[in-house]
């Protein structure tokens, strides 16, 4: 099929990464710009980036006790502008770790940097606004939601805070040897907001794209209720693609009515100083949850669990009419915390190519390979 010039205008091509907000920085042997060093020529070559902020910059706020890791200085933001990215998701657990002031004075650091946010705010109508971008003669707008927040960090009339999906959970006990099914929905008022949203920016923009920060995390394959029943919702009233971020592994993807879900697209910079304390619970200690989310040696600054290291890049051509086509590419993390592009015919290629296929067991979609992408169909 021939392309007009009209047509060729009016293309651009996206990428979506995932959790990004490393620790470790200068003072610490890490020069920021090495962080992007094997990813940069992958990501100057789309139009449109967008990623999830996993930090709050400021010398403003008290540390949290819990994540006392969550506020970093301002200059360690340079890693967004290193990488190119465009518009970054706000609503996260971590964007209210030192308070009010830490995530204003990041909110404001970053639009002064040039890149559009959404998901907080001083107030729950700013917390809930679209990020919206042009580029090629397309406008392409994001929102951006928190389903794991901490107390106090929801957004409200006057009150800073993240733009919240909260959710709901009920417990279905089976009898003493069979596990107890966790039963989860998203607050009904919540999600009616999200849908608000995105109705109307689906009248102001020819791309909606959606980031939740939300699911089980660390544990592979686990996709709770609450995301698929978001996730649908989100598409039924206009959301053109899905991206999840928060669990730090790679999740399911799934292709429901034509569009695609990214239910985690794990880390893309991702340093920590210590593993969570959780780790020490006895679920981990006695093995119930071991054999699927061991901490890897390997890695002391990613204390995610062994899978943390796969990753992936969304990518998709959007067009007037919308999204016409949508990929992912695969990565992983090197020992310097560096996100790397995998090619076709590597090992860990095809590793991830069949973890994916793994973890979307029962999430319609079909992977095929094309060049150093996988091309995700209906």
């Amino acid at each position: 099929m021939t392309v007009t010039e009209s047509e060729r205008a009016h293309r651009v091509v996206f990428l979506g990464a995932g959790d990004c907000g490393p620790v470790h920085g200068p003072r610490d042997g890490f020069p920021i710009e090495r962080y992007g060093a094997l990813i940069r020529p992958t990501l100057q070559a789309a139009d449109l980036r967008i990623a999830n902020c996993e930090r709050q910059y400021s010398a403003r706020g008290a540390a949290a006790a819990r994540t006392p890791h969550g506020c970093q200085p301002p200059a360690m933001a340079d890693i967004f502008t290193d990488c190119g990215f465009d518009a970054l998701s706000l609503a996260n657990n971590h964007m209210f770790d030192a308070g009010e002031d830490a995530l204003l004075d990041t909110r404001a650091l970053l639009i002064e940097k040039g890149i559009a946010v959404a998901g907080a705010g001083r107030d729950l109508e700013q917390a809930r606004a679209p990020a919206i971008l042009e580029r090629n003669g397309l406008r392409i707008g994001l929102l951006s939601y928190c389903s794991v927040l901490p107390e106090g960090a929801a957004a409200g009339p006057g009150k800073p805070g993240v733009a919240p999906l909260r959710v709901l959970a009920r417990y279905e006990p089976r009898g003493p040897h069979a596990p107890v099914r966790v039963l989860t929905h998203p607050d009904e008022r919540d999600l009616a907001m999200v849908i608000e949203d995105i109705g109307a920016l689906r009248r102001r923009v020819d791309v909606v794209l959606v980031a939740f920060h939300w699911g089980v995390i660390w544990v592979p394959r686990v996709v709770a209720d609450y995301q698929v029943i978001a996730a649908h919702a989100a598409i039924d009233a206009g959301a053109d693609m899905i991206l999840g971020h928060h669990a730090h592994i790679p999740k399911a993807i799934e292709v429901y009515r034509g569009k695609v879900v990214f239910y985690s697209l794990s880390n893309f910079c991702m340093t920590k100083p210590a593993p969570n304390a959780v780790w020490n619970e006895q679920p981990w200690q006695q093995g119930v949850l071991r054999n699927h989310a061991d901490l890897d040696p390997d890695y002391p600054l990613l204390p995610y669990g062994r899978d943390a290291k796969r990753s992936l890049l969304a990518k998709a051509l959007f067009t007037k009419a919308g999204v016409a086509e949508v990929a992912f590419l695969p990565m992983v993390i090197d020992r310097a915390y560096r996100p790397r592009p995998v090619r076709a015919g590597e090992a860990e290629f095809d590793d991830i190519l069949a973890y994916m296929s793994w973890c979307s067991e029962g999430f319609p979609h079909r992977f095929s390979v094309r060049g150093d992408e996988v091309r995700i169909d209906a």
